[in-house]
């Protein structure tokens, strides 16, 4: 979000004539995705919603009231109706007669599932209590930036009391649960003209006696938060600049040069996925006077540290002096401080009951000049990760407009990083996927062969990079990966494989999106035949240039990527029955292919010390969905045979052993199985996928 943006008014979208007609439960959903669609309302993931409903008990077919309430998980602009939990209200009020106190608030979360309404599957929330006990039928609880700025200055209490003229009730922080839940309440009953309760350090809540008036009320009071913020600023935020910011793409070759090396060593622990991040915000605080004593102060929303860690790893560089290769230098000096204090933090902190350690490595790097930098799990993490830092230098920024920023005591932050609920929430989430935070390339992959691969890949958990010359199929599967695995998981960009700097560049782009490389799938390519005789130099420098140079040219990068991670990887060429087995009238063709085989010899022979595998794939006669049949292949193999292109499928099916046909999805089992674990201890091998021709057999 630009600065432009921040200031420009948030919108009342309520329209009157949707909402006309719907329950209370579907205009709940409406004003949630409402709230939701904003960023400067609320964050991903973060905050929740209610409403408490007259509904028909199934057992008894009394009317009964009921709080739907935002589930655990879940995000509020795109969440459905199964998104909400149910609780019955009489059973949540006769809680209050369960509370043994603070000591005990973790058990409270135990009792909700007893106060389900109608079998919901859907899990509460710990945020469940505080929306139960405020006596009013609709309530928000949102983490704007701007509501948040004021909630972490150091003189929050006043400075609300002056932007909302005593409307807003102030509670000091206190972790969420069930204590809060009761002070929430009881300061809503001995002031019931309030329009909402502001959290210190956290967020607000605000309610209405209809959804409209409850969304309208939380509009107005984050509106009235970012004007008073707009008329504090300056316009010189954190100190004002003290280091420029390169260019785009200075800052975008920077990016490339830099991630591999960072997530092969933030990989210590498991495979990390990467973001990278230019945005203006950024570079003006990572640029700023106060950059590394605000970053040092930690956030103070539990929503943002829970997703970047308490504090950000700042690297103490100017790029206008230093280059990548000085931070690249200074690296494994740079993280192992981190280490260090990170540990320093949790020793410091931690007791007895406490969870064990976490990966003690940084989740936000931070760049003078350059941006900022986020690692996870993978990459919808590590994108959202970065995005709830912007949140974290938001508040920062106007934080320290109106008055002092402040970051939660230490303890604090730590006892809701390593609070006992969430640590049952993290393992709870399902196993990660076999090829989960591995990152695939693959050339040719707008085709058959390199679509089907894809999916086969996106399927087991990688994320994945396809490159292709048509520009136009690229652009068709994009938005059809895209609609089916999401954004955050695909990455396209055209590429001429016999052009060296095309290729560079292609694998730039992949680094700069997702960090790195585990998985190279070399696929691109053409058919030719001809007569010996007939065979031009063009037709044979093209099968040379796209199917041998253009596999060099492709793997070197590859496996120069993979070297600078200093990961294990894993490279497959897409060779061809032909590498193995000469045909008549294609000589260029089957003389491209054997060196493509060879050439991944070569490279095994280099890779092996060095963990990178490299192996070879040779379909044989994948004649449905690959763009080879689409020009004159299909009609001069049909020629060579003496059949027509009708007869082509059948002819290859009974040429084979089995008497099956070949198709892309077999070729992606099959890479799937060298881009794997389970071939770990493989390496310059020759898979056949050709449903048995003995003169292909490798011996």
């Amino acid at each position: 979000m630009t600065q432009s943006a921040r200031k420009t008014a948030i919108p009342n979208n309520w329209d009157d004539k949707a909402a006309k007609g719907l329950s209370e439960e579907q205009l709940l959903l409406y004003r949630s995705n409402l709230l939701g669609s904003d960023l400067r309302v609320t964050n991903y993931g973060g905050g929740n919603t209610s409403a408490k409903v007259m509904m028909k008990d199934p057992l008894t077919g009394k009317d009964v009231e009921v709080m739907w309430v935002k589930g655990s998980g879940g995000d509020l602009g795109s969440m459905k109706l199964d998104g909400f939990s149910t609780l019955y209200m009489e059973k949540l009020q006769a809680l209050k007669g369960l509370y043994r106190g603070l000591a005990h608030e973790d058990e409270m979360v135990g009792y909700l599932p007893h106060c389900t309404f109608n079998l919901n599957p859907r899990a509460a929330s710990i945020d469940t209590p505080l929306h139960a006990y405020i006596p009013v039928k609709h309530v928000d609880h949102v983490h704007p930036d701007s509501v948040i700025a004021i909630a972490a200055t150091k003189n929050g209490e006043a400075i609300t009391q002056k932007v909302f003229n005593g409307q807003l009730g102030w509670l000091p922080w206190q972790r969420p649960g069930y204590d809060l839940g009761l002070k929430l309440e009881a300061m809503y009953k001995s002031n019931p003209k309030l329009k909402g309760i502001m959290l210190g350090g956290h967020g607000f809540f605000t309610w209405g006696e209809t959804s409209k008036e409850c969304y309208e009320n939380t509009l107005d009071v984050i509106q009235k938060a970012q004007d008073y913020i707009d008329s504090k600023d300056d316009g010189k935020p954190f100190g004002g600049p003290v280091i420029s910011p390169l260019d785009a793409a200075q800052r975008r070759e920077f990016a490339s040069k830099l991630m591999p090396a960072l997530r092969g060593k933030l990989s210590k622990v498991n495979r990390k996925i990467g973001h990278f991040n230019d945005s203006e915000e950024v570079l003006t605080f990572v640029g700023s006077k106060n950059a590394k004593a605000l970053a040092a102060l930690g956030t103070s929303c539990p929503d943002h540290f829970l997703r970047t860690k308490i504090f950000p790893m700042l690297v103490d560089i100017n790029p206008a002096k230093d280059t990548a290769e000085s931070m690249l230098a200074s690296l494994d000096a740079l993280l192992e401080n981190y280490r260090k204090d990170y540990e320093a933090y949790y020793k410091r902190c931690a007791n007895a009951a406490s969870p064990a350690l976490r990966d003690p490595y940084p989740v936000i790097i931070l760049v003078p000049g350059i941006g900022m930098f986020s690692f996870a799990n993978d990459k919808a993490t590590a994108r959202i990760a970065g995005e709830f830092y912007v949140n974290a230098i938001n508040v920062m920024r106007g934080a320290a407009a109106m008055d002092e920023y402040v970051g939660l005591p230490e303890q604090e932050a730590f006892n809701i990083e390593y609070w006992a609920l969430e640590e049952a929430k993290l393992q709870r989430m399902p196993k990660p996927k076999p090829l989960a935070a591995r990152i695939a390339l693959i050339t040719g992959g707008a085709g058959g062969i390199g679509k089907a691969t894809a999916r086969r890949l996106l399927g087991e958990g990688a994320v994945v990079c396809l490159t292709d010359i048509d520009a136009k199929a690229l652009e068709e599967t994009e938005k059809e990966f895209h609609s089916k695995y999401g954004k955050d998981s695909v990455r396209v960009v055209t590429c001429n494989v016999t052009d060296e700097q095309s290729v560079i560049d292609s694998f730039k782009f992949c680094v700069r999106e997702f960090g790195g490389l585990d998985i190279l799938v070399s696929n691109a390519g053409i058919s030719s035949a001809s007569n010996y005789e007939d065979t031009t130099i063009e037709v044979w420098n093209k099968n040379i240039s796209i199917l041998a140079t253009g596999y060099f040219l492709v793997s070197r990068s590859g496996y120069r990527v993979m070297l600078e991670q200093g990961l294990d990887g894993s490279v497959v060429f897409i060779a061809s029955k032909n590498a193995l087995a000469a045909s008549p009238g294609a000589a260029a063709y089957c003389t491209a292919k054997a060196a493509e085989v060879h050439l991944a010899r070569c490279l095994a022979l280099e890779g092996a010390p060095r963990g990178i595998r490299v192996n070879v794939v040779n379909p044989d006669a994948v004649l449905r969905g690959s763009k080879i049949w689409q020009g004159d292949w299909k009609k001069e193999r049909a020629e060579a045979y003496k059949l027509s292109e009708d007869q082509l499928e059948e002819h290859y099916r009974n040429r084979s052993l089995l008497k099956r046909s070949v198709f892309p999805e077999d070729i992606a089992e099959a890479v799937y199985f060298f881009a794997g674990d389970a071939s770990a201890k493989s390496t310059a091998n020759i898979l056949n996928v050709d449903a048995g021709n003995n003169q292909s057999f490798t011996r």
